[in-house]
């Protein structure tokens, strides 16, 4: 399930090139706070992929909700 959640979110990210230093920036617009800057796109995808796993470590640990993305709902299951 982590993994079709990571997936869905990373065909929603956006990129583009920034004008000042032509580096990529990339961000995951249903995830707020998730983005990236590197100097090529795949450098920025992979960097982006790795702060969307952070991100979504630090929900669970949080306990914080997370979005739906194309259906896929993560949700945090007490064990007792």
């Amino acid at each position: 399930m982590l993994m079709q959640y990571m997936q869905a979110a990373m065909r929603h990210a956006q990129y583009e090139i920034l004008s000042d230093d032509g580096s990529f920036y990339g961000e995951i617009p249903p995830c707020r706070g998730v983005y990236a800057n590197a100097a090529s796109l795949e450098e920025c995808r992979e960097q982006l992929e790795e702060v969307l796993e952070e991100w979504i470590l630090f929900r669970v640990h949080k306990n914080l909700d997370m979005p739906v993305i194309d259906g896929i709902e993560l949700t945090i299951k007490e064990i007792v």
